[in-house]
């Protein structure tokens, strides 16, 4: 038998290359849209803005951005999560309850999320990836 460590089985920049390649992502999906500026998978998505910016950039018919306020969290969120839902087939892994329940929203699940949102844009042909 074998001895000795495994093979090391890590994509060329592992976890952390993704999580960045993520956050520049929504950071440019969402550029220009007011009260929202994405820094971080926490703070940056506690209004529940950030998920609509970046969900109206794909959809832009599916609501009217201008209309929304950074103090009304619950619609937010859940006008956010139904829209991922109906419209990119993102299941949903969040709920609004938890979201509002916390001033600041706990960044590996808004990760979590963001990655699977991408990973159902990426299916309907809504984001083009680089060929490997």
């Amino acid at each position: 038998a074998a001895s000795g460590p495994g093979p090391r089985l890590r994509r060329a920049g592992g976890a952390a290359a993704v999580k960045g390649m993520l956050l520049e992502w929504s950071r440019a999906r969402t550029r220009g849209y007011a009260h929202v500026d994405v820094q971080n998978f926490s703070g940056s998505w506690g209004s529940g803005l950030a998920f609509c910016a970046l969900l109206h950039s794909f959809f832009p018919d599916a609501f009217d951005y201008s209309s929304l306020e950074p103090s009304a969290r619950r619609h937010n969120f859940a006008l956010a999560f139904s829209t991922a839902e109906e419209r990119a087939g993102c299941p949903p892994l969040l709920e609004v309850d938890d979201m509002v329940r916390l001033p600041v929203p706990d960044a590996k699940c808004v990760y979590t999320y963001v990655q699977e949102l991408y990973r159902c844009l990426v299916a309907k042909g809504l984001v083009k990836t680089k060929k490997r």
